[in-house]
């Protein structure tokens, strides 16, 4: 099955819900339609522009786009947690482009779904380039597919409080050790604490995934992002010179420890972006993408921008959730 090459974010506004231009019209439209799930799974990414949502009324929004917020544990993007596991997009400067990837697409377990919500509009740019994961995997050279196929290693170096990249306590959202080792081993990762505090984590995964619901095969992989090649000419030789790559704060490779070359680490990133959507973004819109099917980036922007993102899993994990919980609180 080929990707749809014409496809872009399905947009929806007041005049398509018949509702009010406000949260509250948003709101009661999305109580009213019932299969949200699988409008995504049929869209993959939806926009909902012109409501004009307020940041102060985001919550309530959120908890119908979104019935089961996730943490940011493991993430290894930097971000400031600003409510109920929401988060900044990414503090990433400005002047550069983020590249596309699937959120957490390194881990065990990964959101199915993120909510992206623009609190303030750049200036100029700052649109979210979005990607259809299925197209992205085929429009890259029969050499690269197949050289993935056996998978990558993840190597991640978080230091103690200070150094280059985030924190253990920063990724993981704790102080305690014994949390990070239970998390850690029911994620099927390798670790080592350092003597300097440092803690280095190490993950097998595949470089494609399919789709829960339809079977679609997707890249699902930030091999590009971890790659020191991907840094750019500039900083990968200011960090060479600081640190060897198995002691940067995050490196790959192929799952066998071979390294990946600089050219398809390059080719990734560069026919991901080149087969995005770019999302301009105005106050208030929201969008709403399905994890799995769609990568998302960020372009360079000038004033002040803001845009905020919350994840979840899927309906059917948020319901074996409550399951268990209710179970706990019972015994």
């Amino acid at each position: 099955m080929n990707a749809d090459l014409n496809w872009r974010p399905l947009e929806i506004g007041p005049s398509d819900t018949g509702t009010a231009a406000s949260a509250e019209g948003l709101a009661a439209h999305l109580r009213a339609f019932g299969d949200l799930e699988g409008l995504l799974v049929q869209e993959k990414a939806v926009i909902f522009r012109g409501f004009h949502v307020a940041p102060g009324e985001l919550d309530g929004v959120l908890d119908l786009l979104l019935p089961n917020r996730l943490a940011y544990v493991h993430g290894n993007s930097p971000r400031t947690k600003v409510g109920k596991n929401v988060y900044t997009s990414t503090e990433y400067p400005q002047e550069y482009t983020i590249s596309m990837h699937n959120e957490m697409s390194y881990a065990h377990q990964w959101p199915a779904r993120l909510a992206f919500y623009c609190e303030i509009a750049a200036e100029t740019g700052g649109a979210t380039p979005v990607v259809d994961a299925q197209r992205w995997l085929e429009s890259l050279d029969d050499e690269v597919r197949e050289a993935f196929a056996g998978g990558v290693r993840y190597t991640q170096n978080l230091h103690d409080g200070y150094g280059l990249g985030k924190s253990w306590q920063q990724t993981f959202e704790t102080e305690d050790r014994d949390a990070v080792e239970e998390f850690l081993a029911n994620a099927e990762a390798g670790w080592e604490w350092k003597k300097d505090g440092t803690l280095r984590v190490t993950q097998l995964r595949r470089a494609t995934t399919k789709h829960p619901v339809d079977g679609t095969e997707v890249w699902f992989n930030q091999a590009d992002q971890w790659h020191v090649a991907g840094l750019g000419d500039e900083t990968a030789a200011t960090l060479a010179k600081i640190l060897p790559e198995e002691d940067l704060p995050q490196s790959v490779t192929f799952a066998d420890g071979r390294p990946i070359p600089a050219e398809y680490v390059l080719q990734i990133r560069d026919r991901g972006l080149e087969n995005a959507v770019d999302c301009d973004w105005r106050t208030g819109d929201l969008m709403l993408i399905d994890n799995v099917m769609v990568g998302h980036g960020r372009r360079p922007f000038t004033g002040k921008r803001r845009v905020l993102v919350a994840m979840s899993n899927s309906e059917a994990d948020a319901a074996r959730a409550a399951e268990l919980q209710a179970a706990v609180s019972a015994a």
